[in-house]
């Protein structure tokens, strides 16, 4: 405020001497409203291409699938459907193929999962005590992860040969005769399970072992001092520190064994979409494969989709269950 009343009257004649310029005004004020908008509507703008490319390529694709599976199409005229109600899905119940499929991906899930992240963990302790080289290690656990399915897969088909393969013939110092791994049961399906396990062990190391080095130096070094072994440390710090990433893992895990697809179909070479002579190692993925692209049925393989859909959505739903009470006890 001015001291004096001069000052103050020198002010108000300075003022309205100033002459005001109307288009100047109008600009600013264009420019403010533009800043307005800017601010309040670009971040929508810059995730906009996701939800795109989602609706186009993830929802519709779910809906049209969902309302599919509720028709007879075949892929010779898959325009043409016809009304057939929930009879797909009622199919489904009553085909031995469907449970079988559904218990190979169960099984192969269960013998590729649990190896697969108790080596992860084993690795993640052993990389995270400082070791020479460790960069290195760190790097070389991505390899198989970024290594394609298709190189991986007919590597192993090398690997399990029954007259030419590694496998046997390391078998065979041991007295066993060959195996045919492609055509038994269990054996195809612990074939198919390494692929998973080589693929993937790197990459939940990795994760496994940027969790480790979050948790605080200091839990160490007071159970340390409490004459704690590095196996007792292991156990009662580690392990509890690292329960939210170890079901994480689970979860993710569970979902790619309920949607693995390329490693048994090009495991079982020309005729890889029946997993196998007997449908040894036929997935949930295969099998619908088969419905669609084999059999034309793309009604029925839509209802496999929702099945293999709804199956994610249970898993989901247990994984959301275990966490709350985690996060309650």
């Amino acid at each position: 405020m001015p001291r004096t009343a001069g000052e103050a009257g020198r002010k108000t004649a300075a003022t309205a001497g100033r002459k005001t310029d109307p288009k100047a005004d109008r600009r600013a004020e264009r420019r403010s409203r533009r800043y307005r908008r800017d601010v309040r509507w670009s971040p929508y703008v810059f995730i906009s291409p996701f939800f795109l490319f989602f609706t186009a390529f993830g929802l519709f694709p779910l809906l049209y699938t969902g309302w599919a599976s509720l028709h007879r199409v075949s892929l010779h005229e898959p325009t043409t459907m016809e009304w057939a109600g929930l009879h797909n899905y009622t199919r489904l119940l009553e085909d031995e193929f469907f449970w079988n499929a559904l218990r190979n991906t169960f099984t192969i899930g269960v013998i590729s999962t649990v190896p697969q992240l108790l080596m992860a963990l084993g690795l993640a302790h052993i990389l995270n005590y400082r070791l020479r080289g460790a960069m290195f290690f760190r790097v070389a656990m991505l390899a198989p992860y970024a290594t394609s399915v298709a190189a991986a897969t007919l590597v192993f088909v090398l690997l399990f040969g029954r007259d030419y393969g590694m496998i046997n013939w390391a078998l065979g110092f041991l007295g066993i005769e060959n195996i045919n791994w492609q055509t038994g049961h269990w054996t195809s399906q612990l074939a198919v399970a390494s692929i998973v396990i080589w693929r993937w062990t790197g990459y939940n190391t990795l994760i496994y072992l940027a969790a480790m080095q979050a948790i605080p130096r200091d839990l160490y070094e007071s159970a340390a001092l409490d004459g704690a072994t590095r196996w007792q440390q292991f156990r009662h710090v580690t392990i509890p520190s690292l329960r939210p990433t170890i079901l994480f893992t689970i979860v993710v895990s569970t979902i790619g064994a309920t949607q693995l697809f390329g490693e048994p179909l090009l495991f079982g070479g020309a005729g890889g979409q029946k997993g196998g002579p007997d449908h040894a190692y036929q997935t949930l993925g295969l099998y619908m494969y088969e419905q669609g692209w084999f059999n034309f049925h793309l009604g029925r393989a839509s209802a496999i989709a929702w099945a293999m859909f709804l199956i994610l959505l249970l898993i989901a739903l247990v994984n959301w269950l275990v966490v709350r009470r985690l996060r309650r006890d």
